[in-house]
Order: structure tokens, then C-alpha cells, then sequence
């Protein structure tokens, strides 16, 4: 993997009278402000299937880990500039629901809940406008689209939908793609499709490749997250090889894990992949995005992945074009933060419900 690099552009945002850092201000020891910035890209459109740009890497574990490691104690962000980071994580999130007893109900007040993230009082304390919070997007399975897209209509959240045999991803292709059709056709904007681990723990790259290249041209217009399922991957020099053939297949987002593997995102997971995001960047100039899932329940972990966002990829990736959290009890956790931020005082965490 390519070393690490600081990016010094002297851009930073703003959320209300919330400071968002951007490239290392807002953490210990800076205090600059920056404006947001929409940071529009081309599309992925994907190359041809290139294994000397991967075969070769060998993803050194302990390395990974320590640099991993450093990332939340090398740089800290308390008070002021805490409570901006939560606000910018908050429109990160891809609030989900993924249960078996989901019921159109449910997904509306999920949504209402996408729309609005935040108590009013706290809103109204940080400064901001009624609305200008929001969630990056609501995910579903296909089969509640329908009533996401119904329940998010005219709020420009987009709805995001799991697809292809999830979580498992080893129903028949033709199977896989239909539901994907399906998702789409329901008002799906987004589709998580999740890979065949088989075709990593094999080495086999054409058909993992090949796989990914369909499902990307069944999502149409939608954005496609491909779901590596690290956790089944058994080492980060896979991890690094199926993020790269992900990528030249066209994948728009790479994304760790379902969140029901017995290991789901990592930060030393996520660094290996932030690395063949930006090598992939090197090579074809497209920006790809990336998203963390399972497991990621405290406001104090998703901070570490928008450091680590900030450190390896830079400030482009702390946008939700680019940067998403799949989280469901995240949400509940930094309202809670932001509370007591506001007041002095924890609530009891059963105040911060989803739905």
C-alpha cells in the first residue's frame, strides 16, 4: 500500500455555527473555519480488469494496525469542534432498518426520523435552521422501498436498498440482478449488492469482476455500494485485492461489511481500503466512495472514521457523495452527545430512539 500523506488545501466548512474541520483544523491546537463545499465528481465508470495493478500487494497486518491505531490518539477533537464533527457525521448516516419484521410503519417513522435527527431545542442551541440537519440516506430491504421512497418524497433523502441475496449474496445471478431491477424500480437510488466471498477466497478475479460489472449495469442510474463482506475475507491483502477489482468493475461506493458477518468494519479494515481507494483515484482519476457498516454504535467510533477520512482521502471524503456510515443506534448516541454538549448533562440513552 502507498504510504500515508497529510493534505494541506486550506479548505474547511461550516455548519451553522457548527465548525466542520477540514485537513486537520477543528482538532487539538487549530481553529480555523471553513465553508462547506459541495464537491461534485464524475461518476465510476469503471476499467478493464487490470490484476498487475493488485496481485503484487501484500498488505502488511501488524503495520496496518498500528497506523490504525494512531489515529484517535495522535488527534483529538473536544468541545466545540466535537459537536461539529457529530453534526457533519449525522449527514454521513444511512440510517437503516434491515429486520424481519419491518413494516412500512416502521420504515415511515425511520424516515421521519432521517428528516429530522435532532431534537429542535438542540437544533435551535447549535445555532442551525430547522431542516438543515438530515441523514445521508434511509436504507431498506426492496421490498419497503416503496414506502421509504413514499415517506422521503420531496426531502432529497435519498433511498437506499439492499439487494442481491443479502446478506449472504449467493442466490442465482439472474436472481440477484432481477432484485436488484426490482429495488430500482420501486425508487431505489442507491443499491448495496453484496459479493460472492468464494470468488476472493479463490483468487478468482474474472468472475468476481465479472459479477460486480453486471449488477453495476442493473442498477441503471442508481448508485451501486458493493459490500465486500471483509469480516468473511480472512486477510487484508484480500481485502485490498476485492476492493480494487470492485472498483475498475465500476462500483460507485465500497463498503465493508452487511453487518451480521462475525467480524464487520475494522479501522484497520477501513485503512486498507481507504489506501486502494486512493491508489484507484491514482490511476484512473475517479474519486470512489466508502462506507463503514457494523457495528459502529458510539458517537466516539464514528469520529475515528471521519479522522481516518480526513487523514487518508481528504476533505472531499467527508461528504455524503463519498463518505457513508451504515449505522442504525449510531444515530441515538450522537443526539446524545449533542445533549450534552448543549446542557452538561447525559440523558438516559432510552430518550434517543430511533422510531
Amino acid at each position: 500500500m502507498t504510504g500515508a500523506g497529510n493534505r494541506k488545501t486550506g479548505q474547511s466548512a461550516k455548519a451553522g455555527s457548527a465548525t466542520i474541520p477540514a485537513d486537520g483544523e477543528g482538532m487539538a491546537g487549530s481553529g480555523s473555519e471553513l465553508v462547506a463545499v459541495h464537491h461534485p465528481h464524475a461518476r465510476n465508470d469503471g476499467m478493464d480488469l487490470l490484476p498487475e495493478f493488485f496481485e503484487a500487494v501484500e498488505v502488511n497486518l501488524s503495520a496496518a494496525q498500528r497506523r490504525a491505531a494512531t489515529l484517535t490518539t495522535r488527534r483529538t477533537v473536544k468541545k466545540d469542534w466535537q459537536a461539529a464533527w457529530l453534526v457533519k457525521t449525522i449527514g454521513a448516516i444511512d440510517l437503516t432498518t434491515l429486520a424481519g419484521d419491518d413494516t412500512p410503519g416502521r420504515v415511515a417513522r425511520l424516515c421521519a426520523k432521517a428528516c429530522n435527527p435532532l431534537r429542535h431545542d438542540l437544533v435551535s442551541a447549535l445555532g442551525l435552521q430547522p431542516g438543515e440537519i438530515r441523514t445521508g440516506a434511509v436504507c431498506v430491504y426492496p421490498t419497503m422501498v416503496g414506502s421509504a421512497a413514499g415517506a422521503l418524497q420531496g426531502s432529497g433523502i435519498p433511498v437506499a436498498s439492499v439487494a442481491t441475496g443479502f446478506p449472504a449474496g449467493l442466490t442465482p445471478m439472474k436472481d440477484r440482478l432481477s432484485e436488484i431491477r426490482y429495488a430500482v424500480g420501486e425508487g431505489a437510488d442507491e443499491i448495496d449488492i453484496v459479493i460472492t466471498r468464494a470468488h476472493v477466497l479463490t483468487g478468482n478475479w474474472p468472475a468476481l469482476y465479472e459479477e460486480v460489472r453486471q449488477m453495476r449495469q442493473a442498477c441503471g442510474n442508481a448508485h451501486m455500494k458493493a459490500i465486500l463482506a471483509t469480516g468473511d475475507l480472512k486477510t487484508l491483502t484480500n481485502v485490498y485485492r476485492a476492493s480494487m477489482v470492485a472498483m475498475m468493475a465500476g462500483s460507485d461506493f465500497i463498503k465493508t461489511s452487511t453487518g451480521m458477518e462475525g467480524v464487520n468494519a475494522t479501522l484497520p479494515v477501513s485503512l486498507v481500503m481507504t489506501r486502494a481507494i486512493r491508489d484507484y483515484q491514482a490511476i484512473t482519476g475517479y474519486k470512489v466512495g466508502f462506507k463503514p457498516a457494523g457495528g459502529i454504535r458510539a458517537a466516539k467510533d464514528a469520529i475515528a472514521w471521519m479522522i481516518l477520512m480526513k487523514e487518508e482521502l481528504g476533505r472531499d471524503w467527508l461528504e455524503p457523495d463519498l463518505f457513508r456510515i451504515g449505522a442504525s443506534a449510531l444515530l441515538g448516541d450522537i443526539e446524545r452527545q449533542i445533549e450534552h454538549h448543549v446542557t452538561g448533562r447525559y440523558s438516559s440513552a432510552n430518550r434517543h430512539s430511533m422510531v
